[in-house]
């Protein structure tokens, strides 16, 4: 079984600099990068699971959510099975579990994909 491997979380102080991963792991004819929307989604205790960024294919739209513009960068390499975030000037504002997606095309919900999360802490 695929499954998503969030790391590159920790803890910064505000102003600085993280980059976050997202690998695949499992049978590597199980899952093909190509066929999905990636994105990275957090969330902060008591609060809903809120999308940072969303890249739907290779070379294609990306979004952001407003309060990471100019600041946030996803990047997919599909070869590789990997999606990253870069994430600079970071603000406490920032702290939460930060959690990678992968969406099939065909928005079929069994075949949507989750990572365990990996803790971001922006410390002031």
């Amino acid at each position: 079984q695929v499954r998503l491997v969030e790391s590159g979380g920790g803890l910064v102080q505000s102003g600085g600099s993280l980059k976050l991963s997202c690998t695949t792991s499992g049978p590597p004819s199980g899952f093909q990068m190509s066929n999905y929307a990636m994105s990275w989604y957090r969330q902060i205790p008591e609060k809903e699971r809120e999308l940072v960024a969303r890249n739907t294919r290779l070379y294609g739209p990306t979004d952001y959510a407003d309060s990471v513009k100019g600041r946030f960068t996803i990047s997919r390499d599909d070869v590789r099975g990997t999606v990253t975030l870069q994430m600079n000037d970071l603000t406490p504002e920032d702290t939460a579990v930060y959690y990678c997606n992968a969406r099939h095309w065909t928005n079929d919900e069994r075949k949507t994909l989750w990572g365990q999360g990996t803790q971001v802490t922006v410390s002031s």
